[in-house]
């Protein structure tokens, strides 16, 4: 059969930056294996494939595949589907603000579209599960081995790796600056040793802190078990390390937004926005925005798989 498709840009208000992403939005019929298969085919970080929703209060169900597996949820996809149903008018715009509900594997997740003169301009999603810290990771001059950095390279002070997940885990290492975050590479052998099979730590998210504005965070992540090598802009990330920022703002009760700046290293910038509110030490809210670029439309034949 002959699906329609469509691509985009991500965490960027500029083409050919962000975060690439496919789309398919009428993917009924296609097995999970077909689906698995077109991501692989596609060989973006993920392919999002929009489905009926099971419960008609909600907008639809997203099933998310990077080349080699199915994700129970990921930020770029959900923004990238919601901004592609508004743009193409299947969804009716509302000013100031239009809203919709995907189904994901972590459950109903909500995202926002901010509307101007009839035309998507900003797109957010709320978590749908709040990030919770995982277990410890392991010594600091491992973790420097498998981003091929020194010792001296990880951030001295409070700052220490934790494990964040809100949906999906990832290992969160702050660096001392960010030359030593351009330096960063994965080492492939290290990592496959140590990592590999470690579910709370095999995507490495390195990061540090903007010289100039406490808010303002350079980021990188590593998920070579997802097929992934290096990700542009990683969405889910972004809610996992909501709770880390959180946790290190040292208030029992606040709110705050940051910036993440990825995909500067490799031609890809991205921008992303995050915002979380904590009452007594707990995550109220967590949301993730950015903007996004319709990029392609086309149509690719799918055919039956062997069972």
């Amino acid at each position: 059969m002959r699906y329609r498709f469509h691509t985009l840009d991500v965490f960027t208000d500029q083409p050919f930056s962000g975060n690439p992403l496919a789309v398919l939005p009428e993917a009924s019929g296609l097995t999970a294996a077909q689906m698995q298969t077109l991501a692989r085919e596609f060989n973006l970080s993920e392919t999002v494939f929009i489905l009926p929703p099971r419960d008609p209060a909600h907008t639809h169900t997203l099933r998310i595949f990077t080349p080699t597996a199915e994700l129970p949820f990921a930020g770029h996809p959900t923004l990238g589907a919601a901004w592609l149903l508004t743009a193409l008018g299947a969804i009716p715009l509302q000013e100031p603000t239009t809203t919709l509900v995907f189904e994901e594997g972590v459950g109903p997740v909500t995202a926002e579209i901010t509307v101007d003169r009839g035309q998507p301009t900003f797109a957010r999603l709320a978590a749908a599960q709040m990030p919770v810290q995982g277990p410890t990771p392991p010594e600091p001059a491992l973790l420097a081995e498998v981003l091929t950095l020194e010792i001296v390279d990880l951030a001295d002070g409070d700052g220490r790796p934790e494990t964040w997940s809100g949906g999906v885990p990832f290992l969160c290492v702050p660096l001392r600056d960010r030359t030593a975050l351009r330096r960063a590479r994965l080492n492939q052998e290290r990592w496959a040793a140590t990592l590999a099979d470690q579910a709370w730590m095999s995507q490495v998210y390195p990061f540090c802190g903007g010289p100039a504005d406490p808010t303002q965070f350079h980021v990188r992540m590593f998920a070579p078990a997802l097929g992934v090598a290096e990700d542009p802009a990683t969405g889910a990330a972004a809610v996992a390390f909501a709770g880390y920022l959180a946790r290190q703002a040292g208030s029992k009760t606040g709110r705050q937004r940051w910036q993440l700046m990825q995909g500067e290293d490799f031609g890809r910038p991205s921008r992303l926005t995050v915002e979380a509110e904590w009452t007594e030490g707990q995550l109220r809210s967590v949301w993730v925005g950015g903007a996004a670029v319709l990029m392609s439309t086309g149509e690719i034949d799918v055919p039956e798989l062997p069972a």
